[in-house]
């Protein structure tokens, strides 16, 4: 197991990767603290990489608005109305989704170049420092994520961050997959998620407090099933979500078990995701256009399992908060492992 500066760009990206012991591979920039490649054996023994980007680390400063693969930060998803009121003081942010605040705003953690330090056997710790009033947040964040590899094919998230002064802190990893590689379509999928309810949301993807039972609905992936059975349901949040899924998932219980799964049977790679967050953004890549990177990526061709805290918490009281004190430390951990499945 190893990690080990690959190379710097002249602008200033460095690329780090990550190996362990069975030739499972990642790596990782420094702009946005991003997976750039991510080699996962299939069922053939064959290392394929399975997340969506760009050959070289300068192209994702143009990114197609997708953030593929990036740190979110300081607050993943959506804020209604680009506003929130903190300790009786209101604050007003980068409106870059209409009139809302997406994926921390006009310059978020996807587009800032993180400090990384290489760490014992397979891990990298990236840091960044986002100063009070960045993007229209209270006080100074100080943030450090942690990729490891392990020998079990798991890659790891750690989250960590601390303030000087209360603020909101929400984050995570906007990874697209596609576990056959090819990216040609995602819809063969089979998906699991360990929910029956999602936040309901309004015309702009904005949710006000409505939480939805999905149980035996078009939303229900409790018992697994392919991605595309019933992605052209006649429902209206499917049709809002621009003919997909883009949907913040509560999930059951304590946190024991996996939290979510994919499956290709094309490649019989089993992804299945561990945390310790409350939800997952489930999203089937409704905005993917086509465009070219490592490979063409059509609509629905990828898609992300994002966890995180509630989205929008910080405009709706019945949520749990996602505010972060002074002196109080945010810590959180995301694993992904990786398998073969046998038919």
């Amino acid at each position: 197991m190893k990690s080990e500066f690959i190379g710097k760009t002249q602008s200033g990206i460095e690329t780090y990767a990550l190996e362990n012991d069975n030739g499972m591979r990642a790596e990782i920039i420094t702009y946005g603290a991003r997976i750039s490649r991510l080699f996962v054996p299939n069922k053939r023994g064959e290392l394929i990489d399975v997340v969506a980007g760009f050959d070289t680390p300068d192209e994702y400063r143009d990114d197609h608005g997708t953030y593929f693969n990036a740190i979110i930060g300081r607050v993943g998803n959506r804020i209604g109305g680009s506003g929130f009121t903190l300790d009786k003081k209101e604050y007003k942010l980068y409106a870059n989704d209409g009139a809302n605040h997406l994926h921390g705003g006009k310059e978020g953690f996807d587009k800032k170049i993180w400090t990384a330090e290489t760490g014992e056997r397979a891990s990298l710790m990236l840091s960044y420092l986002s100063a009070d009033g960045e993007e229209g947040y209270p006080a100074n964040l100080s943030v450090r994520v942690t990729y490891s590899l392990t020998n079990d094919n798991e890659l790891k998230i750690a989250y960590d961050a601390q303030s000087d002064g209360t603020t909101l802190c929400s984050l995570t990893n906007h990874a697209y997959f596609n576990l056959d590689g090819d990216f040609k379509s995602a819809l063969n999928h089979e998906i699991y998620i360990k929910s029956h309810a999602i936040t309901a949301v309004d015309e702009e993807l904005i949710p006000h407090g409505e939480i939805l039972d999905i149980e035996n609905t078009a939303f229900d992936f409790s018992v697994s099933k392919p991605l595309g059975r019933d992605i052209n349901a006649e429902e209206k949040l499917l049709k809002i979500a621009r003919g997909g899924y883009d949907f913040n998932y509560i999930l059951d219980g304590d946190n024991s078990g996996a939290a979510a799964s994919a499956y290709s049977k094309n490649s019989g790679i089993k992804m299945s995701v561990y945390t310790d967050r409350p939800c997952m953004q489930f999203y089937s890549g409704n905005f993917l256009d086509g465009f070219t990177g490592k490979k063409q990526y059509p609509y629905q061709s990828a898609f992300c399992m994002e966890t995180q805290g509630y989205p929008n918490a910080c405009n709706v009281k019945e949520f749990p908060s996602i505010s972060l004190k002074a002196g109080e430390k945010y810590h959180t951990v995301t694993t992904y492992k990786f398998e073969i499945c046998k038919e």
